[in-house]
């Protein structure tokens, strides 16, 4: 496997524990939630750069479902990212002395609603790629042929992670902080750090998990349809994975 690839993809997996690590603010302090931040804005841009490529064939993007659908989340990504940046800068302590005061209390209520719009349309993006991930998992622990077992193991695994994902979303209330609601619940870091971030990683999971399997059968119906617009592409991959768990 392309080594340059990897170290991409290592890369991406670090940007993602930078942006669960920023949520852990009242534990970490702003110097650290700032250095993280920076840091992951940082992979951001060095992601995107090596995916310059892709942003230059958006003109030739397939009137698809799939690939529409993956367009949206996309350009979404971006606007919840830029919210995110725009409004740490205007409320940063360590740029608070060469800028204007800024960095009211509604900034800091949007730029909170910003991070977890991005921690869930991240995972969407995730799940929208898991079968290039599994590609990857399998090429890197050299399976190469089907398994029942194994394939009821990893799903036995999923629905755990998505159940305990449902309850991670009532634990941490992240409807009301996805729609900017006021609310005196804060996770306490002195009785458990760890909890915090299986939480968190918990509600990507099951985010994933619904983007993955809902795509799948939606690939399904339409291939029993004969419906073309989704592509043989997309039908092609959701049958490799579910062959190969």
């Amino acid at each position: 496997m392309n080594r340059l690839f990897l170290s991409r993809l290592w890369l991406d997996a670090l940007t993602a524990g930078l942006l669960l690590l920023g949520f852990a603010y009242w534990w970490l302090g702003n110097a650290i939630h700032e250095a993280a931040g920076t840091a992951m804005f940082l992979l951001l841009i060095a992601h995107n750069v090596f995916n310059r490529r892709w942003w230059g064939g958006i003109p030739r993007t397939r009137r698809e479902p799939r690939s529409l659908f993956n367009l949206g989340v996309t350009f979404a990504l971006l606007s919840a990212v830029l919210a995110l940046l725009v409004t740490s800068v205007l409320i940063s302590n360590a740029l608070s002395p060469f800028l204007p005061p800024w960095g009211g209390f509604t900034l800091r209520q949007i730029h909170s609603l910003a991070a977890y719009w991005v921690l869930v349309i991240v995972a969407i993006h995730l799940g929208l790629r898991w079968p290039m991930l599994i590609g990857v998992a399998r090429n890197l622990f050299g399976i190469k042929t089907p398994n029942a077992l194994r394939m009821l193991v990893l799903r036995a695994i999923a629905l755990g992670v998505a159940v305990h994902g449902a309850w991670s979303c009532i634990v941490l209330g992240l409807g009301g902080k996805l729609s900017m609601q006021m609310t005196l619940d804060w996770w306490n870091f002195e009785e458990s750090v760890a909890g915090f971030f299986v939480h968190c990683a918990a509600i990507a999971g099951l985010i994933m998990i619904i983007t993955y399997y809902g795509l799948k059968l939606i690939c399904r119906r339409l291939e029993r349809r004969g419906d073309p617009l989704l592509g043989t592409a997309s039908i092609a991959i959701a049958q490799r994975v579910d062959q190969h768990g």
